[in-house]
């Protein structure tokens, strides 16, 4: 599917309990999932992202030039000390492209992440350039959590 297309259908549309699809507000009741696609064109390649926010929970895909899934990690905050885990769901272990952006989405939200990516792994800027564009993109939809003041 071409990314215009992909824009026009997915861009920035909610989804309610009911499976009516309703314009995004900031407040979002349980059961909603909102969901938002872009692209971006840059260092010659074309990356397309999605992000699917459930009440407790934010879904990632980043696709390098194609809609592959690719792998997929899964990445929460752990007890007693709120270290973060992450564990790959699909694909090896051999190529940790994804984990390192769903370990730092998770410090960045506060939420657990599901992140699928398919980004080459021997391409450090390309995967850091497509984390800052994710991370702009969560920011501009209000999906960190709020930072709280340290007391001294």
């Amino acid at each position: 599917m071409a990314s215009k297309e992909l824009e026009e259908n997915l861009s920035e549309l909610q989804i309610g309990g009911n499976g009516e699809k309703k314009p995004v507000e900031n407040d979002m009741p349980e059961g909603e999932v909102k969901v938002s696609c872009f692209t971006e064109d840059l260092q010659d390649v074309t990356l397309h992202f999605q992000i699917v926010k459930f009440s407790k929970q934010i879904y990632a895909w980043i696709g390098c030039n194609s809609a592959k899934l690719g792998h997929l990690y899964a990445a929460a905050t752990t007890r007693p000390n709120n270290n973060v885990s992450v564990t790959s769901l699909l694909g090896g272990t051999s190529d940790n492209t994804g984990s390192s952006i769903a370990r730092r989405i998770v410090l960045k939200t506060g939420l657990n992440v599901v992140v699928a990516c398919n980004i080459p792994k021997d391409s450090p800027m390309l995967e850091a350039t497509a984390e800052r564009k994710l991370i702009e993109r969560l920011a501009s939809l209000r999906y960190f959590s709020p930072k709280e003041k340290h007391r001294n």
